[in-house]
């Protein structure tokens, strides 16, 4: 049975961002994730998430300046020494919360541009040697252009190509299944070539984004699926919710309390 991570902030935003971590576990969360935590002091956010028996499964390296638009930087060339920066600027978060992924977010980039490629391959390859002696896993999420126009990582088949070819033990795929179904379509069957890279799992509705429970894809045949896949990872719930995040748990109730 899959084992569903609360996505912080994008639900339970009734309440300020610490107090979410007791709203997911009161719903039947175990696990939770978010964005990026570094409004936040580490102590605050560690003492949040073990006070309420809660598992961190993932969250961002800084993204860069987030409100005026940049996504990350490690497909800028000359945003090196920030990606190296932003490395030190997670770890005292990773440590307090005892999270084993974090994600590397690429940038707004053209994949057409030499230099681009090269300095998201270097900055890659650094980001999961820095955290390997920690046992933390980086992970490279392929997002789609209708949300984030000009992504550079907006392709399942080059993050699968770049992470077989750096083979390093702790680089792995964030498989977003909403973003799979917009940019490719055929999710099911690229979640079964993709699996043996695959180190975190993200859902939400298609095309609106919102709670797990129809639209486009059959959800419960994908979460069983991911039994029949033997997948042992977390499934990140990065949806907005329609309403109350509480109001529309309906399709939760059955996976609630399972442990990570």
């Amino acid at each position: 049975m899959p084992r569903f991570a609360a996505n912080l902030s994008m639900m339970f935003n009734e309440v300020p961002f610490l107090d979410r971590f007791d709203a997911a576990a009161k719903a039947g969360f175990t696990a939770v994730e978010f964005l990026f935590p570094y409004e936040h002091p580490a102590e605050q956010v560690g003492e949040r998430l073990h006070r309420n028996g809660l598992t961190q499964a993932l969250f961002n390296l800084p993204p860069g300046n987030w409100a005026a638009g940049e996504k990350g930087f490690a497909a800028l060339p000359d945003r090196f020494a920030d990606l190296q920066q932003s490395l030190h600027t997670a770890l005292p978060y990773a440590k307090a919360t005892g999270v084993k992924r974090l994600h590397l977010m690429a940038g707004i980039a053209s994949r057409d541009d030499r230099k681009a490629v090269e300095a998201f391959y270097k900055s890659v390859a650094w980001a999961a040697e820095f955290f390997g002696p920690h046992g933390i896993d980086v992970v490279l999420e392929p997002i789609n252009p209708r949300n984030v126009p000009g992504y550079f990582l907006n392709d399942f088949a080059f993050a699968r190509d770049l992470i077989d070819e750096l083979k390093i033990p702790n680089l792995k795929l964030q498989f977003d299944i909403y973003h799979c179904q917009i940019i490719h379509g055929d999710v099911t069957m690229r979640l079964r070539e993709m699996m043996p890279i695959t180190g975190h799992i993200q859902i939400a509705s298609i095309p609106s984004r919102n709670e797990p429970d129809g639209e486009e894809l059959n959800y419960p045949f994908l979460f069983g699926e991911l039994d029949r896949l033997g997948y042992k990872g977390f499934v990140g719930c990065e949806y907005n919710p329609r309403g109350k995040t509480s109001d529309g748990l309906g399709w939760f109730k059955p996976y609630a309390g399972v442990k990570p």
